[in-house]
């Protein structure tokens, strides 16, 4: 069975009474109960069926950086209401630039719900051009603040909400914390994030899931050796045999501006600025993660039971982001942060019409 840890309030309640609604959360059958690496490898190699369509958008950024934006077409359901029109949905992947099955699953449920997704790559992730010297640290929300402007002069009346995905989840929880109540976000979901990065990298990962990212993404840097050339030590990247060794060699051991593996963790903790977020955050993890590492250590409890923005949606098993499927194509954890973002408007727009005031665009 699932358990919802938060602070008590109004919000917490009415995101009971919608979960409630649906008897697959709070019991019932778990496919994979055991084997939380099937459920890690089913996310990593599965794609969904069918893959859904993209239609690619390239942003250039204030030092002539490249992102991507992969915009999710086909059909879509019906969405926003009388007052709002469809929500635009930001998707994340993880650090490495990863767009797995699952997100893509995400991505095709929330486009038959009715929403907008698109998904943000990073500079040089997933066939992003690099056009400069220069890749987004772990937990560096620059490059994530100017897509969220973008979006927002794109679709000025739509809400706007954002979902993460493993260890993209840092550049999420860095953006909110460091904008608080500026975010321009209604509301941000990460599923199976990593809280504390730092310990993530120090301890180290599985093998089986270190070393296809490491492989992942040394292909990928591979590609640019000659434009990292003046910056970092591509030698010493390329043979890197961890997942720390590679970060260190990236953002620590530059030639020209070389920083310590302490300081560079002050600037990208993704809860360095926790206190400061100021819109709902549903966190959905798995007990037997096998990649973020036992429940005691690797999630901050007291941050949920503390901060009324933060919602622990803590399920028995899962493995890393594996949610169990609902049926074909289908995953109740997906479900759960679809109807997250709903509750939350939901409960948004009750409260300003209880209080008499317009609902904000």
């Amino acid at each position: 069975r699932c358990r919802l840890l938060c602070k008590p309030s109004a919000l917490a309640q009415h995101l009971v009474r919608s979960w409630g609604r649906w008897v697959g959360l709070w019991g019932g059958h778990w496919s994979w109960p055991r084997w939380p690496w099937l459920q890690m490898l089913w996310q990593l190699l599965q794609p969904p069926e069918p893959e859904p369509a993209v239609v690619r958008e390239l942003l250039q950024l204030p030092d002539s950086g490249l992102v991507a934006l992969d915009w999710l077409v086909g059909t879509r359901g019906a969405g926003g209401s009388g007052k709002t029109p469809s929500p635009v949905l930001l998707l994340i992947p993880n650090a490495a630039g990863k767009v797995t099955g699952t997100l893509l699953q995400l991505g095709q449920r929330a486009l038959e719900g009715g929403f907008v997704p698109v998904i943000f790559n990073r500079r040089g992730h997933n066939g992003c051009p690099l056009t400069t010297p220069r890749l987004q640290p772990f937990g560096d929300p620059g490059d994530l603040r100017e897509v969220v402007t973008y979006l927002r002069c794109r679709h000025p009346m739509s809400p706007l909400l954002a979902a993460s995905e493993g260890s993209g989840s840092g550049v999420l929880l860095g953006y909110l914390g460091e904008s608080g109540s500026s975010s321009r976000l209604a509301a941000a979901a990460c599923i199976a994030p990593i809280f504390r990065a730092r310990e993530w990298f120090e301890a180290g990962m599985p093998w089986l899931y270190e070393w296809p990212l490491l492989l992942h993404l040394k292909r990928g840097l591979s590609r640019y050796a000659g434009s990292l050339a003046e910056a970092v030590d591509v030698a010493g990247l390329l043979g890197s045999r961890s997942l720390r060794e590679l970060e260190e060699s990236l953002f620590c051991r530059t030639p020209g501006r070389p920083t310590s593996w302490e300081t560079y963790w002050e600037h990208n903790e993704p809860l360095r600025d926790a206190d400061e977020v100021a819109v709902p955050v549903l966190c959905l993890c798995s007990t037997d993660d096998p990649v973020r590492g036992p429940p005691a250590r690797s999630l901050p409890l007291q941050l949920f039971r503390s901060s009324p923005y933060f919602f622990l949606l803590l399920t028995p098993c899962g493995g890393h982001g594996g949610l169990p499927q609902g049926g074909p194509g289908r995953c109740w954890g997906h479900e759960a942060v679809l109807e997250f973002f709903r509750a939350v408007a939901e409960f948004l727009q009750d409260e300003e019409g209880r209080k008499g005031l317009p609902w904000p665009h």
